[in-house]
């Protein structure tokens, strides 16, 4: 299968070290070898569902599976963005840790949905508009609470420029708060997307990774509202129907 490439997602920053950076002692370190394995069985699994895709035949240009290809890479991009800021930002290690199992799994994710468009002879970037793939299928309209998304275009959870910007200058329990608020909305965003794909879809490896997305993010989503309640905080209104 042809090697997925892409350019990391936050400028100098790289990814080799730092999202492993856990000393031996830490409480974290068992954690962090499931969430590894974890990663790499949901890999292997669409690696081994691409050497039989021939059987669905090649999605096309247009198809749910392309759209949710890129648009899922997409939003990955901003989450992962996010969680580094948030990492960067606390010395809670709980926090930190959750940050870095998001970059890791959402990394190894976007580089499944990179693969899958390259072994369908499809281009990273498509000529539709985002979320054209779930037109008439749930998917939000232009300009609806969380949907900020390149270009003004339509993608639920995202975050907006001003957001990320406040997110990048607040420091300590602000810092902790407001990642996650929106990263509690963002992954509403992509069990959404992940949701809409399953309506539409039962090419396997696609379907497997929509559900695995919907799984692991959900959980997320109960881990992040405790650690706000922690705070004395609660989510932002919520985007799910």
């Amino acid at each position: 299968m042809p090697c997925a490439c892409f350019t990391p997602l936050t400028g100098d920053r790289g990814y080799s070290g730092r999202t492993m950076d856990v000393p031996v002692e830490t409480p974290a370190r068992p954690r962090r070898r499931t969430l590894i394995v974890t990663v790499c069985v949901v890999v292997a699994a669409a690696v081994a569902a691409l050497l039989f895709a021939g059987r669905y035949g090649t999605p096309s240009d247009a198809s749910p599976e392309a759209g949710f290809a890129r648009d899922m890479a997409f939003h990955h991009a901003q989450a992962v963005e996010m969680a580094f800021a948030a990492r960067d930002a606390t010395k809670d290690e709980r926090l930190r840790s959750l940050t870095s199992d998001i970059i890791i799994t959402q990394t190894a994710q976007r580089g499944m949905f990179m693969a899958w468009l390259q072994q369908w002879g499809l281009n990273q970037a498509g000529e539709r508009p985002r979320m054209a793939w779930m037109a008439g299928h749930g998917g939000h309209a232009a300009g609806a609470p969380g949907t900020a998304g390149a270009s003004g275009t339509a993608m639920p959870g995202m975050a907006s420029a001003a957001e990320l910007e406040r997110l990048r200058q607040a420091t300590g329990k602000d810092s902790e708060i407001l990642f996650l608020q929106l990263m509690i909305r963002h992954h509403e965003g992509g069990v959404q997307m992940a949701d809409g794909l399953l309506r539409l879809s039962d090419r396997e490896e696609v379907a497997t990774m929509a559900r695995n997305i919907t799984q692991g993010q959900s959980g997320e989503i109960k881990l992040m509202t405790d650690m706000l309640r922690e705070r004395g905080a609660t989510p932002l209104p919520t985007i799910l129907d």
